[in-house]
């Protein structure tokens, strides 16, 4: 391909009669190394097929990855992605086609949630194997003369497509491709809230079903969207880990916005685009469907119904407040968070509670923490401020006593690890003591504590927790006597809406 675009850029030095006749059998030869390419090139394929494709790095990655499955290098395979990323064209309807145009002879089973939906792909499948296109780059290959129902079809050299929806039958049918396209319906993922089990039927008839039809040698794809921990990409890796001898998979996620925080795919998602949906959509979907990163309620310490939400337009008058910093290490790791929780304890008939009132996490080098650290402290005044003596906890801590502000060292115990901690404190919250306000960022200390302790981050949980252990400990009563002299002298009116 480089040698002709040197050869156009001399072409422009002949005769224009000449250019035009070279012209066009430069554009053959191109036409002719395209269709040559795209027999073991999906990409090329994709290309050829679907001049108004938009191509992004993940599908690089895709192409890949399928490319590898047809060659029989990789035989079970899960990509993670984000609805609208291009998975079901890629997946259920490129895909196949190829892999039919390569492989004839060999046999596809095709799954969407429904069967309807299954059907569909077929249909396109069959047309597209049918048309003047696809007939360039694999010539001699259609589809049998008596079988060519949309979800149900054979080739002219014995090769066999067949679509069904979860749950359908597939007995009688061999795969050597099988192909599941999105599994669990947003319907699948509502029950799934209030009964997990509904992730299990997936699961069954998966193991029960298609699996079993896996012809000798056969290969697996699963192309879906996250929706839960208990999903059928979660299930098959749990099942992967505690059973010697399944089948070993590569999983490929690909999360909406990346940790650089990039879009996955910006030729056609943009950063403002993703951060509208961002904000508008529960911070629980966001993290599943957009970002693959389920959270677990099952075997989360932390239950998210434990939280109380605080319905009134004003947080509650409060007798004081805590604010609690979990830091991050120092430069070398700079995927770590430094956050923030600030609480305000109240009395609520006639016992001590405490409400969230602000949530702050962020990537930050020492100087910009130091300034983060200090601002909150003048925004909420609080009567404790509390920060972990570890990472750039113990700089920041001799930098604001420096700065006059009076600062508590949190050090855990010896053996007293995250978990540890977060277990002494998950009574507060099952006794209906910790509250909320209906805030996007209450949201997200919420999930956090929900996916603990096997989510990506735990920076939220970390300061949350050392602040509960603080308000557990008691002290929080004042009288009229009482004489604090390290209470501040004002505070001003939390805002939190």
């Amino acid at each position: 391909m480089q040698k002709l675009s040197a050869i156009k850029d001399k072409i422009s030095q002949l005769p224009l009669e000449q250019q035009a006749e070279l012209l066009d059998l430069l554009q053959q030869l191109e036409d002719a190394e395209n269709k040559k390419n795209a027999k073991d090139d999906f990409i090329s394929f994709v290309n050829l097929m679907w001049p108004s494709f938009i191509s992004g790095r993940h599908h690089k990655d895709m192409a890949d990855a399928f490319e590898r499955v047809a060659r029989g290098e990789l035989k079970r395979l899960i990509i993670n992605m984000p609805p609208r990323h291009t998975k079901s064209e890629f997946a259920s309807y490129m895909l196949p086609a190829w892999f039919l145009g390569k492989y004839p002879e060999k046999k596809v089973i095709q799954t969407a949630h429904t069967a309807e939906l299954a059907v569909g792909f077929g249909r396109k499948v069959r047309n597209l194997i049918q048309s003047e296109d696809f007939a360039k780059v694999f010539p001699g290959i259609t589809l049998s003369s008596d079988s060519k129902a949309a979800g149900r079809w054979n080739t002219n050299k014995r090769g066999d497509y067949f679509a069904i929806g979860v749950g359908g039958a597939v007995t009688g049918k061999g795969a050597d491709l099988l192909i599941i396209d999105d599994p669990h319906s947003e319907q699948d993922a509502q029950q799934g809230q209030f009964n997990p089990e509904v992730y299990d039927r997936v699961y069954e008839w998966y193991t029960s079903g298609p699996r079993q039809r896996l012809q000798p040698g056969g290969a697996i794809i699963v192309v879906m969207t996250r929706w839960s921990k208990r999903d059928l990409t979660g299930q098959i890796l749990n099942s992967m880990t505690d059973r010697a001898g399944v089948d070993d998979w590569e999983v490929i996620e690909f999360p909406a916005i990346l940790p650089s925080g990039n879009p996955l795919w910006p030729e056609f998602w943009s950063q403002k685009e993703l951060d509208a949906l961002k904000a508008e959509l529960p911070v629980s979907k966001w993290s599943a469907q957009y970002q693959q990163n389920p959270t677990s309620e099952e075997g989360a310490l932390i239950k998210r119904e434990w939280w109380q939400k605080w319905e009134g337009s004003r947080p509650p008058e409060c007798e004081a407040i805590i604010q609690s910093w979990d830091t991050a290490f120092l430069k070398t790791q700079r995927s770590d968070y430094s956050a923030c929780t600030t609480w305000g304890v109240f009395y609520h008939e006639g016992a001590p509670n405490i409400i969230l009132l602000d949530a702050y996490k962020e990537k930050l080098e020492f100087p910009e923490l130091k300034r983060a650290a200090y601002d909150k402290y003048m925004e909420f005044e609080p009567d404790q401020m509390i920060v972990e003596k570890k990472a750039s906890g113990a700089p920041l801590i001799f930098e604001l006593r420096s700065m006059g502000i009076p600062v508590t060292e949190f050090t855990p115990s010896r053996g007293q690890d995250k978990i540890a901690r977060v277990n002494a404190i998950t009574d507060l919250f099952a006794s209906g003591s910790i509250w909320y306000p209906p805030t996007r960022w209450a949201e997200e200390v919420i999930e956090e504590c929900a996916s603990f302790p096997s989510g990506d981050h735990d920076d939220l949980v970390d300061s949350t927790t050392q602040a509960l252990l603080r308000f557990r400990q008691g002290g929080w009563v004042r009288a009229e006597m009482d004489d604090w002299d390290d209470e501040p002298k004002y505070r001003r009116p939390v805002e939190y809406y």
